[in-house]
């Protein structure tokens, strides 16, 4: 018997040396086993190898009735111990159940909540705040991105436009490999793939007077990445009709513009700084007057900083003034704005 152990002891210590899984290395033991019990039946009484393993197969029965008790006795322990594991996992509330983010949105979120201006309080803001941004091409693209990394809860962006070559040396939430497919999609995908946690409603569709109220009203906060007139004094019109703020913003060669219009809160409409679309020629778009490809960005994500702060309460927003950046020279200038008494759509609004 003595040498039955020594083999065993010997069979186990080459496989740790080779780094063999120690269920191998069980069952090399086993087939040692099942060999020595084969040798006790099959040799007859005295013989000297029968002599050296054991001299009798019934003290091998005996071993091994031992050892199956101990595997089943392992084997049902880790059974109970897994049924357990799957109750108590049953049992536990969801991660989203115990407050009004999960630990990866906390861990990603972590930068805003750290500034006092926003906070946890900010942050649950951004979460609970709807927001439509009307077009997703040169200044809607910054926009959609910077809203979704920054975790406003639900978007919804309306776009009746698809994506072309054209299009990409400036909107960067398009890529060469979704050319021809709607912008709205493209920019879901996008902002989708950018922060799972966020609801993006994509509407294929031109923004006509027939759907624009009741679209807007749907919404706490419209942003306006137009770039023509008569669509700018649609969605105007509807923002004060709805009595929600209207950020909006405007793009030629290497200027641009952004503003907060807002008469419910005392501050001008769009139509009170532009009453009248000018003539063609004097204000013509990004295809037929150039625009340089990082200046979209840079007041898109102007646009996206007056969404944050109206949504989560933080500085001053752009409520009757106007930033003008120029890119060429590196300047950016600061002009008051002030409603219109005679204005054809706010005039009959009463400030709260």
């Amino acid at each position: 018997m003595l040498l039955v152990v020594l083999l065993a002891g010997v069979l186990w210590g080459i496989g740790a040396m080779m780094n063999t899984p120690r269920k191998a290395r069980w069952l090399m033991i086993g087939l040692l086993s099942v060999v020595v019990l084969a040798i006790q039946v099959a040799l007859p009484t005295g013989h000297p190898l029968r002599m050296a393993t054991g001299e009798s197969p019934a003290l091998w029965l005996i071993v091994g009735g031992f050892a199956v008790i101990a595997v089943g006795y392992r084997a049902v322990l880790r059974k109970l111990r897994s049924r357990a594991e799957v109750t108590e996992a049953k049992a536990a509330p969801p991660e989203s159940e115990e407050g009004p983010f999960t630990d990866t949105e906390l861990n990603r979120y972590a930068r805003h909540i750290v500034l006092r201006e926003v906070g946890g309080l900010g942050q649950k803001r951004l979460k609970d705040a709807k927001v439509l941004v009307v077009g997703a091409g040169g200044l809607g693209a910054p926009v959609l991105q910077y809203l979704a990394a920054a975790g406003v809860g639900t978007i919804g962006v309306i776009d009746d436009d698809t994506v072309e070559n054209t299009n990409l040396q400036r909107q960067t939430i398009h890529t060469d490999d979704r050319i021809g497919m709607p912008k709205v999609f493209s920019a879901q995908a996008a902002m989708e793939a950018q922060n799972p946690f966020v609801t993006v409603r994509p509407y294929h569709r031109r923004l006509t007077d027939d759907v624009v109220d009741d679209l807007v009203a749907e919404y706490d906060l419209v942003i306006d990445g137009t770039d023509n007139f008569d669509t700018r004094y649609r969605v105007n019109a509807a923002a004060v009709r709805a009595g929600v703020p209207l950020i909006s913003g405007a793009l030629t060669q290497w200027e641009g513009q952004v503003s907060v219009f807002d008469p419910a809160r005392n501050a001008p409409c769009y139509r009170c700084i532009f009453p009248e679309a000018p003539a063609p020629e004097l204000a013509p778009n990004c295809a037929e007057a150039g625009v340089i490809g990082p200046l979209p960005g840079v007041v898109g994500s102007m646009m996206a900083v007056e969404a944050v702060k109206l949504i989560t309460g933080a500085g001053t927003p752009l409520r009757g003034e106007m930033v003008i950046y120029d890119a060429l020279y590196g300047e950016s200038r600061k002009i008051a704005l002030a409603r219109r008494k005679d204005c054809e759509t706010c005039a009959g609004v009463v400030a709260g």
